[in-house]
């Protein structure tokens, strides 16, 4: 479900307080939810995520003064979609993360009243500046994001900080983007991204008409606060269908994300609950793509990408919930980001995603069987093997073209995940559990997933798959699971390692 739809299932439950309500109708007090947090053996312990409540989009990540600084969207008041802020934390190494005080909450009376929706951060000399979609309600004229519950108006936003922590931000008084270019009717204009490229800096926007289906529009300015819209970056076809979110159909692209990789320029974008990649040619300041695919198969959305600190280009994701709105609100939280993620162009030009080094740090004791070993020596090697806490990070290497099924059970042989491959299963060759992808067969298949919580992110031969698993196996505290592999001849070699949680009590970093 994309975070539009999430809108359109609120209803008056929306209204509900910053604590969830137990069996009996009581509402439980910050103390009994921090206990439950802590002990939630399905809430991530190594991903960033808030001490609690709602989660979404990661918004402007930005390398600055040594440090990374992270903003997200963000619900204050509870485990649900709604009056969304720009929450904030800071890591030395993307890794582990201290949260600060909210950055960018929403000014009553203001242009943002409804919503501190998503957006960029970027260097303006030595200024950090924010640009970021601001909504609230509007005439018929000027409604831009309907979604059968909301009639808003979107414009664009700007603040700055001359707080060297990024914790205090003013608003410019107006907006900097009012609205849609002339002539165009459009049903979506939000998620603005932003660079700079010679002496222009240039803003993409997520959009569509209902002619012409999703967009991107591209504006150019001097100095960030006045704009020239000069044409669609890139378009794509009507999806021909109507619906009450244009972006589940693919009708509306949101999250746009535009950069230089390699020898090409990549788009990702949101839509029909998926990120999508296109990649291509630039020129003349537009977009002339040749490829395109899914960057995730599964539960990943929102893309945002950063430069690190050794200029690698590095993308973000908010993975979702997909266990029903009621779990999730009693569970006192909803939403995680996604580890950091490193991106190529392969062989093929298209895109390709793996873990990004910097999860090495949490490694912590590991078991290997390596390829020198014998079927039935591997299986001797793994059989004391143990995850724990369901927090893990595995690496494996399969023959290639071979089918394939690794599981993940309790002692007691329930199952928690199974990951198989099957070269003849056309377009679904890759699953985990209910989740497919593609993936193109090859010599060799490495497989690497991190486990954490009920979060699954696994590439396959860099191409990635996010699953969401709500089991909790039988076999309290540590919730053992035993690693499984249907036919051992198919097993290379596998490398399992203990992974460290950033925090003590799953509530926030030290």
């Amino acid at each position: 479900m994309s975070r539009r739809a999430f809108l359109c299932s609120l209803g008056a439950a929306g209204a509900v307080a910053a604590f969830p309500w137990d069996a009996h109708g009581r509402r439980t007090d910050e103390s009994e939810l921090a206990s439950r947090l802590k002990n939630d053996p399905l809430r991530p312990q190594y991903h960033l995520m808030p001490a609690a409540n709602w989660m979404n989009d990661p918004n402007g990540p930005i390398f600055y003064r040594g440090r990374y600084q992270m903003f997200f969207q963000y619900n204050p008041n509870g485990a649900y979609w709604g009056d969304m802020h720009w929450a904030h934390a800071v890591s030395p190494d993307m890794i582990h993360w201290q949260h600060q005080s909210v950055a960018i909450a929403p000014t009553p009376g203001g242009w943002d009243r409804d919503g501190v929706f998503s957006g960029s951060v970027v260097l303006n000399g030595d200024t950090p500046t924010a640009i970021y979609t601001g909504v609230s309600p509007a005439d018929p004229s000027g409604i831009t994001l309907n979604d059968g519950r909301h009639k808003w108006r979107e414009v664009q936003c700007l603040a700055t900080s001359m707080d060297v922590d990024l914790k205090t931000w003013k608003k410019w008084s107006e907006p900097i983007v009012a609205r849609p270019p002339e002539g165009l009717q459009v049903t979506g204009f939000r998620d603005p991204g932003v660079w700079r490229e010679g002496d222009d800096w240039l803003m993409t926007l997520g959009s569509s008409t209902k002619e012409k289906g999703g967009m991107v529009l591209i504006y150019r300015s001097r100095d960030l606060r006045h704009w020239e819209y000069l044409h669609p970056l890139v378009e794509g076809d009507s999806a021909g269908k109507d619906a009450t979110n244009p972006v589940d159909t693919g009708h509306m692209w949101e999250c746009p994300d535009f950069f230089p990789l390699a020898d090409r320029h990549v788009l990702l974008y949101a839509a029909k609950s998926k990120v999508w990649w296109k990649t291509g040619e630039y020129r003349e300041r537009r977009f002339f793509p040749n490829k395109e695919g899914v960057a995730d198969f599964g539960s990943f959305y929102a893309p945002k990408t950063m430069i690190d600190r050794d200029g690698t280009r590095i993308l973000w994701g908010w993975i979702p919930e997909t266990r029903p709105e009621a779990e999730y609100r009693a569970a006192g939280w909803a939403g995680l980001m996604s580890l950091p993620r490193v991106m190529s162009i392969g062989a093929d030009g298209g895109l390709e995603l793996d873990a990004a080094p910097a999860a090495k740090l949490l490694r912590g004791k590991s078991v290997r069987v390596g390829a020198e070993l014998s079927a039935a020596d591997k299986a001797k090697g793994l059989a004391l093997y143990r995850v724990r806490n369901l927090s893990a990070e595995i690496e494996a290497e399969f023959a290639g073209r071979r089918k394939f099924l690794l599981r993940l059970v309790s002692e007691q042989g329930g199952k928690f995940a199974e990951i198989s491959y099957d070269p003849d299963r056309t377009g679904r060759e890759l699953m985990v559990n209910e989740f497919a992808g593609t993936v193109v067969p090859r010599d060799r298949m490495r497989v690497h997933f991190l486990l954490d919580g009920s979060s699954l992110e696994v590439f396959a031969n860099r191409q990635a798959l996010t699953a969401r698993v709500y089991t909790i196996p039988l076999g309290a505290p540590d919730c053992p699971l035993r690693l499984e592999v249907d036919d051992w001849s198919t097993l290379e070699a596998l490398e399992a390692w203990e992974m460290r949680p950033i925090s003590a009590d799953r509530l926030t970093t030290p």
